[in-house]
Formats: structure tokens, C-alpha cells, sequence
């Protein structure tokens, strides 16, 4: 987490260049907000959500 402004956290990668991704503090965090982090990021890495989710927890 790079920085927290409200309710709305920043998260930060330096992973293949620096990359931000603005995510609200809910809990719990809704679906489709999860989805959209996931797809941002996979995004960047250039691989698909599947992909980042086994580079995750494998």
C-alpha cells in the first residue's frame, strides 16, 4: 500500500515499471471492484487474470 486517502487505498507494483491501482477500503471488497484491480493488473504484467491469480498463490 503505498498510501491511504479516506476511504480509498493506493497500491503500488514496480513489477515491469511502476504501476497504481486506487481501490476503496470496503470490507468486504464488492466482486466486480476486485475484478477490475485484478484486471488492471494483470494488464500491466501483460498476462491474463488467471495467469496473475496462479503467479499469486502457486
Amino acid at each position: 500500500m503505498t498510501r491511504q486517502t479516506g476511504s480509498h487505498l493506493r497500491l503500488t507494483t514496480t513489477l515491469g515499471g511502476q504501476h497504481h491501482v486506487t481501490v476503496p477500503a470496503l470490507d468486504p471488497l464488492r466482486i466486480g471492484t476486485l475484478a477490475a484491480v485484478l484486471d488492471s493488473v494483470a494488464a500491466h504484467l501483460g498476462c491474463s487474470r488467471d495467469d496473475l491469480l496462479r503467479r499469486l498463490f502457486d
